[in-house]
């Protein structure tokens, strides 16, 4: 077996309290930049070009974003809004479908799919008829390749029969079952009130209906979770015999989701917590026969994720890891981000003003960032550090066209600063202790001033 989490001992607890990690914020690293460190410069004019580059018979891959739940959960941090008819959805879909025709319009031809995503949100907020209507309309512009992966982010408790069939007619080969946490008390701390019967009848219809490929995830460091609350947790998920796992550090960040003052702050754990529930949990993924995929993911042998990993093709974006080697990811929907080699385009985060702007005939982007040279070779390190805990100065060079000792000099600042859990040599650095991986990241990132507004490293 594969792991790099092995039993903490005090020397390493202390390593970690030593550089930070208990105690210090930072980004998540999906992208670099990050997000808040977009700017206003970039527009529809720019997103237009960018898809014009495209070249002529790629792959890309394609995000729906679907901003809708019937309830807020409180720990959420995602751009979403509640509603309790179906009226904005009908509406939202129109102009959803109205992006799909524009973008399709702006690319070359030939441009195929090798990856589709539907996230929220929730995208099951949507009644059957409507998820067979966007499945069409995206089928009609960016029919996916053969061999292709289609995956939906569903809600449990926001599914039925109908839906389940009407995914499956839509072609679902890939499902993501947010859990969080079975506990009861836990559940009721932070709003989401989901039943593991829920859950196994969601996973055994979607699987049922045609999805090949189960992804789990479960949150650490919530209110009121303690060992055995998460050891539960984690053995009912196991039971549903999932592919993949995702063990997400908890974000607690009111100031930026105001849901979140509705968490009770005093009974949330602290850093050295947060890492033990960690610890513990990976240690019984490990047990049970999933590998670690970098630093909060795990998957079992002959899962792409876990392939990729092995022969180092991993990547990172803002689904958080992926196999998805193609190098553009298309975001349609409020909010949504693009991805381009030229960089990055966000829609407008409002659906109003997302809708007002489709309406009129134009992209709905309203800010984004354009990669400078500096920006490609510190993404590259970015993406390394946090894919294979390493830096290969030959391997970054050519992929970014940066001279090998640029590459190094980032490299060596990190080892001086790292010293005991670095080792440098004339080919490039080898990170031992992955769980700083982010916060070495944040010592590469040349626009980072000040951490706070991020969740804990941990």
């Amino acid at each position: 077996m594969r792991h790099w989490i092995n039993k903490a001992s005090m020397t390493q607890h202390e390593t970690l309290r030593r550089y930070g990690l208990f105690t210090s914020r930072a980004p998540r690293y999906t992208s670099y930049p990050t997000a808040p460190h977009f700017n206003n410069e970039t527009g529809p004019e720019t997103m237009a070009g960018w898809l014009e580059q495209v070249p002529e018979q790629s792959k890309v891959s394609l995000y729906i974003h679907i901003p809708f739940c019937r309830r807020l959960c409180w720990f959420c941090a995602c751009r979403t809004q509640g509603t309790q008819t179906d009226a904005p959805l009908r509406g939202y879909l129109d102009m959803l479908k109205a992006e799909l025709a524009m973008v399709a319009n702006s690319l070359p031809a030939g441009v195929q799919l090798s990856r589709l995503h539907w996230g929220g949100g929730t995208p099951t907020i949507l009644p059957p008829a409507m998820i067979t209507e966007l499945a069409e309309a995206i089928d009609r512009h960016f029919p996916l390749s053969s061999g292709s992966e289609f995956s939906v982010e569903v809600d449990p408790t926001m599914v039925d029969a109908e839906k389940v069939a009407a995914l499956g007619a839509a072609g679902l080969t890939r499902v993501s079952l947010g859990i969080q946490d079975f506990d009861p008390q836990v559940q009721s701390a932070i709003g989401r009130i989901q039943s593991f019967e829920d859950t196994k009848w969601a996973a055994e219809a979607l699987r049922d209906a045609g999805a090949k490929n189960l992804n789990l995830d479960i949150l650490y460091g919530l209110p009121f979770q303690t060992a055995d609350s998460l050891t539960d947790t984690v053995n009912k998920t196991l039971e549903l015999s999932p592919d993949r796992l995702a063990l997400y550090g908890y974000a607690h960040v009111p100031w930026a989701a105001k849901r979140q003052v509705l968490i009770p702050e005093d009974h949330l754990p602290d850093g050295p917590t947060r890492y033990a529930l960690f610890h513990m949990a990976s240690q019984l993924f490990g047990a049970a026969g999933y590998d670690a995929v970098g630093i909060d993911h795990f998957a079992r042998a002959g899962d792409g994720l876990l392939n990729a990993s092995l022969n180092g093709t991993l990547r990172r974006n803002f689904q958080g890891y992926t196999d998805d080697q193609a190098d553009v990811l298309i975001g349609i929907g409020a909010s949504s981000i693009s991805r381009f080699p030229a960089g990055y385009a966000q829609n407008a985060p409002g659906t109003g003003e997302y809708a007002t702007a489709i309406a009129s005939g134009k992209l709905a982007t309203k800010r984004g960032h354009t990669m400078t040279q500096d920006d490609v070779l510190r993404a590259q390190i970015i993406e390394d550090l946090m894919c294979r805990f390493a830096i290969d100065f030959g391997n970054v060079a050519k992929r970014t066209g940066a001279a090998q000792a640029d590459v190094k000099a980032i490299a060596t600042d990190l080892q001086r600063k790292y010293a005991d859990v670095c080792s440098i040599s004339a080919d490039g650095l080898t990170l031992s202790e992955p769980a700083l991986s982010r916060l070495m990241a944040m010592d590469v990132d040349g626009y980072m001033t000040n951490s706070n507004r991020h969740s804990l490293a941990i």
